[in-house]
């Protein structure tokens, strides 16, 4: 499997849509690495439509796409919602990542990945 969406990420996704009035059979996360942030490769996220070259991850009716460059860096990733004290959000679990930092955004792929 590319990536997995836990219960936790799909309720409060389907939370977002609904909150912008977007439909789940048209809208989804967009989950993408780019450049930056302070460990060298930084996720973002939006909430976007599908495009042909994604790939479509769905679980408990709510969708995350991810483009095939940043597919490269999240194979086997958890995508999670966390509701802490001090920190809510996305969260990703990525096995890819030789190291994390401390922000929870920003990772340095394992050398043998990528």
């Amino acid at each position: 499997m590319p990536l997995t969406l836990t219960d936790s990420a799909a309720r409060h996704l389907r939370e977002l849509l609904e909150d912008r009035d977007a439909s789940p059979d048209e809208m989804g996360l967009r989950l993408f690495v780019e450049k930056g942030g302070c460990a060298g490769m930084n996720y973002a996220m939006k909430i976007d439509a599908p495009r042909p070259e994604d790939t479509v991850v769905e679980h408990a009716g709510v969708r995350v796409f991810v483009d095939p460059d940043s597919l490269a860096y999240l194979r086997g990733s958890e995508v999670d919602y966390v509701d802490a004290l001090n920190d809510a959000g996305f969260k990703i679990h990525n096995p890819n990542a030789a190291r994390s930092c401390g922000c929870g955004t920003s990772f340095e792929p394992a050398a043998s990945g990528n």
